[in-house]
């Protein structure tokens, strides 16, 4: 009986779904009667008629609306599209998608394009969205066409470099008496000049609202054979998102372009450089491609200007790039040599070295000891030099930038920093022994231990130097940044052995050696005060990474902080015990890296950067509207990591002396922070040659070139300088 029931139920069930499978369908077809087919509803006509140019036209039903943000056109084979013009439509706010612009009845658009040589068809994907006003209230899915036109005669081609060329319209100079924009020559004014016979400097002017795109411009010699140029070594530009290239890099105002002739040009006077370039008005129209050759003396360093109807404008000596820092290499590694020893009093290095100044008390008893611990220490740090010089030559040459200390604004590393600050500062405190120790000197372990040891803390010294910047080290590292590659890892070395010169002294020459105090049990206290010192750096780490990435990074850094100490701890506990307590030290090290993964993926703050009252937030807009409104600007790009940096706002920039100064000389306090990623701030760095932060540079009101100031400030040096720049004198002080 049961069963019975069972089946009477399930055949019951069954009748059921299947009455409303064939319910349900019509009652929706009830419900849909009377919208139309969307190509009804949208209907889609074209006129490929004028050569470049397709024209598309809807005519929307009524009761019907398209969203102008749903569509979108995609090229076929052979065909280069530009940028779809479109009219603006009605704004409203939809439901689901926001803030939207809608069109009724009808809607007109024009589409720019080439096509490739040999190219017989127009071929491309139309897509568009719409909806259903009225009750039934529907929106189609999004909807597709493909296009296949024939081309008219004389349509646009493009040239062999795939640039959009004549597809964006005669935009040259026959647009320059509409007003819009300016000739081709004065939006873009090239000029150059040979440093010697086998170095070249290009130079693009561009005037307020213009840029050039970097991967549109090809360079060669024309009639010089067995002559070649290398490959660019471009700036750092600004990351341009745009409508005919996608994700690409451009440059605002001027660009400085070195370039390098391969080949043996010192019997030539004068070479000819065939240079193509293409930019566009930002928000306006793009220029065709534009070249021009350029006839440069190679015994002289006057310009040549790409204009061939106007004579060249004298240029000012420039920091080449070849050559950032006006001067010989000999200069260079003497600044280097000085900037390397000044940096042994430079508060970020100090609790580093406090560790070698301990290990030298240690061995004072022997000469042999001492020259040891001098040497591997200075092993490190030339070794971490030379790698720091070998990087930043590889990714230069490979079109990257980096600055001095700009490693410091990848949060993984200021993280792992603070862990390494942290674990030293233990290890100085008694928690947990490192290497040799006092008990111990003799022991052959402790010997080889120890030489870990010192050259370690030299690549540890290297690695916190980078934020501390000596008044003597800005020139060297600018030369350094720009110079061929060998002169490159000169200056780098040569800036080790500046840092590590105190310490070979002491281990070499015995008369300075027997001044340092006679080892004693106050020492083992001595260490333990020096660890506050890299306690202090670790807070001061963390505090830098809360300014990149917020609560949530300091959060982890924290608990990475805590599960070291743990291990740290229990590393010491195991020295005596089996080797399941080993196993648990190597569990505890590997769960301490796993805040630091998740450090590593934490994203930037997405609030913007606020700056002090008083003080405008840097960009290239701001600072070129300030220039034409004839204002004296000061520019100061700074990085939370960077101490030479704060100790100028300290002496100088935060002081009521420096604001007297900015209001009598009418200037402006403008401010860039390069604590994060910055391409723009980067771009600016690499105008004015610099390797990294501090950069001060002094705009006149007079629109005239900037001044830059050197790396460590003065109040009396940046009131001279702002004076300058208004063009007023100052009164003196009785």
């Amino acid at each position: 009986m049961r069963l019975i029931r069972t089946g009477r139920l399930a055949a019951c069930l069954t009748a059921l779904l299947c009455l409303l499978s064939i319910a349900l369908p019509a009652l929706a077809q009830d419900d849909l009667d009377g919208l139309l087919p969307v190509t009804e509803a949208y209907k889609l006509s074209t006129d490929a008629s004028t050569p470049g140019v397709l024209k598309l036209h809807w005519t929307i039903a009524p009761d019907y609306y398209l969203y102008r943000g749903r569509m979108k056109l995609k090229a076929g084979d052979g065909v280069t599209l530009g940028e779809a013009q479109f009219p603006d439509g009605e704004k409203h706010h939809d439901e689901y998608l926001g803030d939207v612009e809608t069109y009724h009845h009808g809607v007109d658009a024009t589409v720019p394009y080439t096509v490739a040589a040999g190219t017989s068809r127009l071929k491309l994907s139309v897509q568009y969205q719409g909806c259903h006003e009225v009750a039934p209230k529907i929106c189609y899915p999004p909807h597709t066409e493909q296009l296949d036109l024939p081309l008219p005669a004389g349509a646009a081609q493009a040239g062999n470099d795939g640039s959009l060329g004549a597809a964006l319209g005669k935009l040259g100079s026959n647009r320059a008496s509409d007003g819009g924009a300016l000739p081709a020559e004065q939006a873009f004014h090239l000029e150059a000049l040979a440093k010697d016979h086998q170095h070249l400097l290009l130079r693009w002017t561009l005037p307020k609202g213009y840029y050039l795109y970097r991967d549109q411009t090809a360079l060669k010699l024309k009639d010089a054979e067995g002559l070649s140029l290398a490959k660019p070594e471009w700036p750092a530009g600004v990351e341009h998102e745009d409508a005919h290239f996608g994700k690409t890099t451009v440059y605002f105002d001027q660009v400085e372009l070195p370039v390098t002739i391969q080949g043996d040009a010192s019997n030539r006077s004068s070479v000819n450089l065939e240079a193509s370039f293409q930019g566009c008005q930002d928000g306006g129209l793009c220029y065709p491609l534009m070249t021009r050759t350029l006839a440069i003396d190679l015994g002289g360093a006057a310009p040549t200007s790409g204009a061939a109807s106007e004579p060249s404008p004298e240029m000012p000596p420039a920091e080449l790039a070849g050559g950032a820092l006006q001067g010989s290499l000999i200069s260079a590694l003497l600044l280097a040599l000085v900037g390397g020893l000044v940096l042994n009093l430079m508060p970020c290095v100090l609790p580093v070295l406090s560790i070698k100044a301990v290990g030298l008390l240690e061995s004072g008893e022997s000469h042999a000891k001492a020259r040891s611990h001098a040497l591997f220490y200075t092993a490190g740090v030339l070794s971490t030099f030379a790698l720091i010089g070998i990087a930043i030559v590889a990714l230069r040459s490979a079109g990257h930038a980096l600055g001095w200390g700009a490693q410091l604004q990848q949060p993984l590393v200021v993280g792992a920093l603070a862990c390494v600050m942290f674990a030293v500062g233990l290890s100085m405190s008694g928690v947990v022994q490192f290497g040799t120790s006092l008990g111990n000197v003799g022991s052959s372990l402790a010997s080889r231990s120890g030489h870990a040891g010192d050259f370690f803390t030299g690549v540890l010294a290297v690695a916190v130097a980078s934020p501390c910047t000596a008044p003597f080290m800005g020139s060297a590292l600018a030369y350094a940044f720009a110079a061929p590659m060998i002169h490159a890892l000169l200056v780098f070395l040569t800036l080790g052995i500046g840092l590590a010169l105190p310490f070979l002294a002491i281990g070499f020459v015995p008369a300075l050696a027997r001044l340092l105090p006679r080892p004693g049990a106050w020492m083992e206290t001595l260490k333990q005060v020096l660890a506050f010192p890299m306690y202090l750096t670790a807070v001061w780490l963390v505090w830098v990474l809360a300014h990149q990435r917020g609560a949530d990074a300091v959060g982890l850094v924290l608990v990475a902080a805590v599960l070291l100490a743990a291990t740290l701890w229990w590393f010491e506990r195991s020295r005596s015990r089996g080797g399941f307590s080993k196993v648990f030290v190597a569990l505890l090290a590997v769960l301490t890296l796993v805040p630091l993964y998740y450090l590593a993926h934490v994203p930037p703050q997405a609030q913007a950067a606020t700056v002090a009252e008083g003080v405008v937030a840097y960009s290239p807009e701001k600072l070129a509207e300030l220039r034409k409104a004839g204002t004296p600007v000061f520019v100061d790009m700074t990085a939370d990591w960077c101490v030479t940096c704060k100790a100028n706002e300290h002496a100088v920039l935060d002081t009521d002396a420096f604001r007297d100064v900015l209001k009598k000389t009418g200037a402006v306090y403008m401010k860039g922070d390069w604590t994060d990623v910055n391409p723009t701030i980067a771009a600016f760095l690499a105008q004015y040659h610099s390797p990294g932060v501090p950069l001060y540079v002094v705009f006149p009101k007079d629109g005239g070139e900037g001044h830059k100031l050197p790396t460590v400030l003065t109040t009396s040096l940046v009131e001279e300088a702002l004076t300058k720049a208004a063009g007023t004198p100052v009164a003196s002080n009785p």
